[in-house]
């Protein structure tokens, strides 16, 4: 096994705790979140379609983000 395994596993974990952590005291700061303009939102009387396009592009350039910098610096 490589030894940069166990480096990767606990900056994994400790992101977690970190995200958990923002989520448990600030979840009502972030009501915003999937609620975005250009997020697809369709509702009739019997279907309801919501798509949150935006969100995921913000969410996943985030994650890019943070992937891009962790290899650069690890």
């Amino acid at each position: 096994m490589n030894p940069n395994t166990g480096k990767y596993v606990i900056f994994i974990g400790i992101g977690l705790v970190l995200i958990g952590i923002i989520i448990y005291f600030f979840a009502d700061k972030f009501q915003w979140l999937g609620r975005l303009p250009g997020d697809i939102h369709y509702e009739t009387k019997n279907t309801r379609f919501y798509f949150p396009i935006v969100t995921m592009l913000i969410i996943s350039l985030l994650l890019n983000l943070i992937i891009y910098l962790m290899k650069k610096f690890l």
